[in-house]
């Protein structure tokens, strides 16, 4: 008999109790940050998660026999999402445990049946009900505080995955590099120079008062550059307008740039200040009292001095020109040209079934690479051929600038 009991969470009571099960996890690990409430809350509504438009997802949290909480689970699955793998796949996560394989097999258990019944044949860990540069992945190494969104967990975790079945699907890095780029490759700064004596490109950072052009030039950007990748869906304008109004209250507008050609948008660098050096100080919390209090690590006490890059992306006519180069140079002399508070840049979640964009940090950014998550999978029929996540497929003209490099 278990010595564990598993309790479905279907109140607001249990949902406020699934939140809170991380901090006694915790205790005493300062790298820890509590994420906020409501960014956990917000994946399980489906009044604001459209992933519930063609799916479903279940929490539980797990119990000892003094009837302490040690231990959470969820587990979803979109359809949509599920049939784009070999197998239906659906996934498990916010997962937190006590180091004890027998309670992590209790939740697994719960997310394996779970999903069986629901038409599933394979599940990933731990993941997100949504977008994958959120809370996606087991922390393996680096144990930092996290940026905001990525996970950070126990060593131990690795074990507690593994020991219940499941195998590396595919890792995630995080490069950084120190935010001052003064040490860009000099082959990197002459194909800049090429772009910038040429009077049909211009590159620069944004202005404020000018987000409604930059919501309308990134999807155009992005819809064409990640046309190349498979397995990415196109955004729509309302994405991005909706995705720009998030960023507005933190955005610092020498750490976005574009590029344009003949007056043209072509390709962009976006960046923003990792929030998690505020969000650290509000205990999960974000009312009126705490976004002040966020406002001021902020903007006055300038407690946020990780710079994330976020997205980098060049239409492909424009692709190995030298305007990745460009973009990069133009970042390093404006930079260079005024004091800051900021000491890092980070560039997250860069999947190994990625190498042109590994490369591309490596060798023109100079940043390295300080932390791995893995995504894991376990295949319920066990007898089945495990494969691992294929490569991005890529046009020939992108392999023909790879080896050109």
């Amino acid at each position: 008999m278990s010595k564990f009991t598993l309790h479905e969470v279907k109140t607001k009571k249990e949902a406020k109790q699934f939140l809170k099960v991380p901090i006694k996890i915790y205790t005493g690990y300062k790298n820890w940050i509590r994420p906020l409430d409501d960014d956990i809350n917000k994946i399980f509504d489906p009044e604001r998660n459209l992933l519930f438009k063609e799916g479903e997802a279940i929490r539980w949290i797990l119990y000892d026999e003094q009837g302490e909480a040690v231990g959470r689970i969820a587990a979803f699955y979109n359809r949509k999402v599920a049939s784009e793998n070999e197998q239906p796949t659906g996934g498990c996560g916010f997962f937190e445990c006590i180091n004890d394989q027998e309670a992590a097999n209790t939740l697994f258990d719960a997310a394996k049946a779970w999903l069986i019944s629901k038409g599933m044949e394979a599940m990933d860990g731990s993941i997100n009900f949504g977008d994958r540069d959120q809370w996606w992945g087991v922390l393996v190494d680096g144990f930092t505080s996290p940026v905001y969104g990525m996970n950070y967990n126990h060593f131990y975790y690795k074990d507690l995955f593994e020991g219940y079945g499941f195998q590396n699907y595919f890792n995630q890095y995080s490069y950084r590099r120190d935010f001052n780029p003064t040490t860009i490759p000099e082959n990197v700064v002459e194909k800049a120079r090429r772009i910038n004596e040429n009077p049909d490109y211009q590159i620069r950072h944004i202005r404020k008062n000018e987000l409604n052009e930059v919501a309308r030039n990134f999807r155009n950007i992005y819809n064409k550059a990640w046309a190349n990748f498979s397995g990415v869906a196109e955004m729509s304008q309302e994405q991005a307008d909706t995705l720009v109004k998030t960023m507005k209250p933190i955005i610092d507008e020498r750490l976005i740039y574009f590029a344009y050609y003949k007056g043209e948008p072509i390709g962009f660098f976006i960046m923003i200040p990792d929030i998690n050096g505020a969000i650290k100080h509000l205990g999960g919390k974000f009312g009126l009292w705490h976004k002040l209090k966020f406002m001021y690590h902020l903007k006055i006490r300038k407690s946020c001095n990780i710079v994330l890059g976020l997205i980098f992306a060049v239409v492909p006519e424009h692709q190995g020109k030298g305007v990745e180069s460009a973009l990069i140079d133009c970042f390093k002399v404006d930079i260079n040209s005024r004091p800051t508070h900021y000491k890092h840049l980070e560039l997250a979640w860069i999947g190994d079934f990625n190498p042109l964009m590994m490369r591309m940090l490596e060798s023109h950014v100079c940043a390295y690479r300080y932390k791995t998550h893995v995504t894991f999978r376990y295949l319920f029929d066990r007898e089945k051929e495990f494969k691992r996540a294929p490569k991005v497929s890529k046009s020939r003209k992108m392999e023909e600038q790879i080896a050109n490099k």
